[in-house]
């Protein structure tokens, strides 16, 4: 798929088939994240494939919806600030914006191999924390469902380039 066409037809999927995502797949969709380009290079973040099979009860408490654990996989992309690249001007940790985007890239991937995913940040951290043994350090940034759609593809709407875009100067 071309880079326009993608982009631009990517949406957030929220009906997914049962059906097994292919080992092949599953791998290049990790590896478009660990590609990613992060600050300085620290990759401060960890990517936490779970299986829904057996486990929907149990994944429900991290978010309540039948549509979160339809998919084979749900995946939790969890931040380590302690490891990014801090800015010394200002303070500023980077580690969030790294981990953003390796998952931008991780659902690009997705779709362009045919597969959904649904940007979740809106979880119950302390379910997560204690389903997925985190440690103290460890911050789960982002979760999605990763299978193949089982809704058709939607349209989003986004605001005008005018209104987003300034040039030379606010």
């Amino acid at each position: 798929m071309e880079f326009q066409e993608l982009i631009h037809n990517r949406f957030s999927v929220r009906g997914y088939k049962p059906d097994l995502v292919e080992d092949k797949k599953l791998h290049q969709v990790l590896e478009a994240a660990i590609a990613a380009p992060t600050a300085a290079n620290r990759q401060p973040f960890q990517i936490i494939v779970i299986t829904t099979a057996g486990r929907q009860e149990e994944l429900s408490r991290i978010y309540n919806r039948e549509w979160f654990t339809q998919a084979p996989y749900v995946i939790c992309i969890c931040t380590i600030p302690e490891q990014g690249w801090v800015r010394q001007q200002d303070g500023a940790n980077y580690a969030v914006v790294d981990t953003a985007i390796a998952t931008d890239h991780l659902v690009l991937a997705a779709h362009d191999l045919g597969l959904g995913t649904c940007w979740i940040a809106h979880f119950d951290i302390d379910a997560a924390r204690e389903i997925l043994g985190l440690p103290e350090n460890v911050h789960p940034l982002v979760f999605t469902p990763l299978g193949y759609p089982d809704v058709p593809q939607r349209e989003t709407k986004r605001k005008a380039l005018n209104e987003l875009v300034r040039y030379e100067k606010w």
